[in-house]
């Protein structure tokens, strides 16, 4: 007996539990704000210390990124990130996390052939399209608007 894509859609839906769109949306707003609060607060204690405004520009993802460098290193961004859903992954952290996550994974097979070959497994793309997409539009905007 052969099943049609709409009865699988509704056998699937009567399957799957009810997401809580309120909760989660909630959540991942606290979070994602309580993380770029931080990072503001960071700004604010970088300014007091006597970095002028370029300097605070970079170290406040630089911070962002080691802080959820470690975390992610000892398993607690992956809980954090469990409840808080895109809060966590709109900021920097979210891709801090996508880099430091499979080197973790493929820790055992060395530092090379597992940390280091597997690092940019899934933020090496992001960053290769996102380079082509930059460079393409500089050109257009090069060619059309300069």
């Amino acid at each position: 007996m052969a099943i049609t894509g709409g009865e699988y859609g509704r056998m699937a839906k009567k399957a799957s539990p009810p997401t809580k769109k309120i909760k989660n949306g909630s959540l991942a707003f606290l979070i994602g704000g309580f993380i770029c609060a931080f990072g503001e607060g960071m700004g604010m204690v970088y300014e007091k210390i006597g970095l002028d405004a370029d300097e605070v520009r970079l170290m406040i993802p630089v911070t962002l990124i080691v802080i959820t460098a470690i975390l992610t290193a000892f398993g607690v961004f992956d809980n954090i990130a469990y409840y808080a859903g895109a809060g966590t992954i709109v900021p920097i952290t979210g891709f801090a996390n996508s880099v430091v996550s499979p080197a973790m994974e493929f820790q055992s097979e060395g530092r090379i052939l597992g940390t280091g070959a597997n690092m940019f497994r899934i933020a090496g793309p992001v960053l290769v399209y996102g380079t082509l997409a930059a460079v393409i539009y500089g050109a257009i905007y090069y060619m059309f608007l300069r």
